[in-house]
């Protein structure tokens, strides 16, 4: 899955990753390889990218929203503490 993270002034990551883990407004939650079509809304919390045989990367944001289409889900945030 390609996944994208992006805040207003900058692009965060971009890359083929195995899945993410996103702060929901009602908790966590995963997107893995081939997931359904998602829109949902972030709080403030912690996104973990899973990648493929690599440790994970997390970044910590103040919300936003993430978008699953076509194998690929770009993550709008506000902005990273």
């Amino acid at each position: 899955m390609l996944l994208e993270i992006l805040t207003p002034e900058k692009k965060l990551y971009s890359g083929e990753v195995q899945g993410v883990q996103l702060p929901g407004i009602d908790g966590l939650f995963e997107v893995l390889d081939k997931h359904a079509p998602l829109v949902s809304a972030l709080g403030v919390g912690q996104v973990k990218v899973l990648k493929k045989g690599e440790a994970s990367e997390t970044y910590a944001i103040q919300g936003g929203f993430v978008e699953v289409i076509n194998n690929q889900a770009t993550v709008l945030v506000e902005g990273v503490l």
